[in-house]
C-alpha cells in the first residue's frame, strides 16, 4: 500500500477485519448483561445457530467479505470464526 494516510488506515481497518468476529464473542463474553442474554438465546436457539446469525451479521453490517477462518479464537464462546478483508 502506498505511504498515505489512506492507505494507512486501509492496512489498519484490513488489520482488525480479521478479528472483528473474535472481538465480539470477547465482548459478549466480557460483559456480563450480554453473556446472560447470549446464554438465554443459546438455551432457546442452540449454540450453533446463536453463533453462526452473530457471524453472519457482523459481515452484513460491515460489508465484509470472506477471507481465512481462525481455528484459534481468543473468545471461549467459539471454536473458530471467519476472518474478513
Amino acid at each position: 500500500m502506498p505511504n498515505t494516510i489512506t492507505g494507512f488506515a486501509d492496512k489498519v481497518i484490513s488489520q482488525k477485519n480479521k478479528s472483528i468476529t473474535d472481538d465480539i464473542f470477547l465482548l459478549i463474553q466480557n460483559d456480563k448483561i450480554l453473556m446472560h442474554e447470549y446464554l438465554r438465546l443459546v438455551e432457546k436457539e442452540g449454540l450453533d445457530s446463536v453463533n453462526m446469525l452473530i457471524g453472519k451479521r457482523v459481515k452484513e453490517r460491515y460489508g465484509l467479505t470472506n477471507d481465512e477462518r481462525n481455528n484459534e479464537p481468543l473468545s471461549t464462546l467459539i471454536k473458530s470464526h471467519q476472518e474478513f478483508i
